[in-house]
């Protein structure tokens, strides 16, 4: 996958934050280290631009870049090769040697992990290798209390800015990924749960009934008539359709809930620690409330529900039995007359195993 556009941009967002303070940071330390050394003018105006022009150079750069996440990368490879340079010419004096390195390290680190770590330091090696061309070789082995004080702001505050945009990054693709796993759960069109998502609803449901030897019912709904709805009314007439029933539900549901699109025109709702005959009566104030719904670019169109609904059935051993008996109930409420809702539950044990049905319309 090619890594440009917007991803670039934002990368070359966050840098310029980070490359802004850790350089004018380090411009400070290594101003300290190389002030003793007396370089000449063209070392001063070069670690000048560096630490103050360069990242907004490197910004613009990027940023007009066809491909500013590859163009982001070759500015983090300048800046370590830089780092080695000034690591150079500070005749490697230990401290401020080790926090420009280190500092660089852990952004290179942060940008692209191990493989980038390993480019980086390879620029370092070269920017050192450069700067021992034009200065004269030398090893200062210590470090002045002046440079010690110098290299502290660089220390304390670029890694606890650094660890700031790494933790909002991380923050905000977590929000991301819970974003996308929500929409991959939902139906776009309704808004309520897609069949895979209540499909996982109702076997943690059908778990905890078991668990809890507590009871509950599953509703299977369907649009009466649906497909000519489509045919005489249109599409679009069919979507407003569709939408409605989510909105009813919504509205009408409590909030323990959950509704979903089962697919086409059914719909599917979870009751839990509802008994049957409240569910029914749930059900059929909604079946009532969706009949009297009216459709102002269609006024002649009326719309009733068909709905098959299922309690608990301690005696199934997965939750498809469970799906199934609504199925059945919803079949026979569709064959039997449509707008109406149809109930299947388990008999008193002491009457025997045979199923009952009970019309509600």
């Amino acid at each position: 996958m090619r890594k440009t556009g917007g991803k670039g941009l934002s990368l070359a967002r966050r840098l310029y934050t980070s490359r802004t303070l850790g350089l004018a940071l380090g411009l400070v330390c290594v101003a300290a280290a190389i002030r003793p050394l007396h370089p000449p003018v063209w070392v001063l105006v070069l670690m000048l631009f560096n630490g103050l022009l360069w990242p907004h150079v490197a910004y613009q750069w990027a940023r007009r870049s066809p491909t500013p996440y590859h163009a982001e990368h070759r500015n983090l490879l300048i800046d370590s090769f830089m780092g080695g340079f000034w690591v150079a010419a500070m005749q490697f004096n230990p401290l401020p040697t080790a926090t420009s390195l280190s500092m660089m390290a852990m952004n290179n680190v942060a940008i692209g992990g191990l493989r980038f770590l390993l480019a980086g330091s390879v620029a370092q090696l070269m920017g050192v290798g450069v700067g021992l061309l034009i200065f004269t070789p030398a090893f200062i082995p210590a470090t002045s209390p002046e440079q010690l004080y110098a290299c502290l702001p660089l220390l304390t505050l670029y890694p606890l800015a650094l660890g700031w945009i790494c933790y909002r990054q991380a923050h905000t693709l977590g929000l991301h990924k819970r974003e996308l796993l929500a929409l991959s759960r939902t139906d776009s069109l309704t808004g309520l749960l897609n069949h895979g998502a209540w499909k996982d609803q109702l076997e943690i449901e059908f778990q905890r009934c078991q668990r809890h030897q507590q009871g509950g019912a599953i509703a299977l709904i369907d649009i009466d008539h649906f497909k000519s709805i489509n045919d005489t009314y249109g599409h679009v007439a069919g979507d407003i359709v569709l939408r409605q029933l989510s909105r009813i539900l919504k509205q009408n549901l409590r909030a323990a809930d959950l509704a979903g699109r089962y697919g086409g025109d059914e719909f599917c709702v979870i009751l839990p620690d509802l008994p049957l005959d409240s569910a029914a009566q749930a059900m059929d104030a909604l079946r009532d409330r969706f009949a009297t719904l009216g459709y102002e670019q269609n006024p002649a169109l009326k719309v009733s529900l068909s709905i098959g609904l299922a309690a608990f059935n301690p005696a199934h051993g997965e939750a498809t039995l469970w799906l199934n008996d609504a199925d059945q109930a919803l079949y026979e409420a569709k064959t039997t007359g449509r707008n109406r809702v149809i109930c299947r539950a388990e008999n008193d044990p002491r009457l025997g195993a045979n199923r009952g049905a009970q019309i509600v319309n």
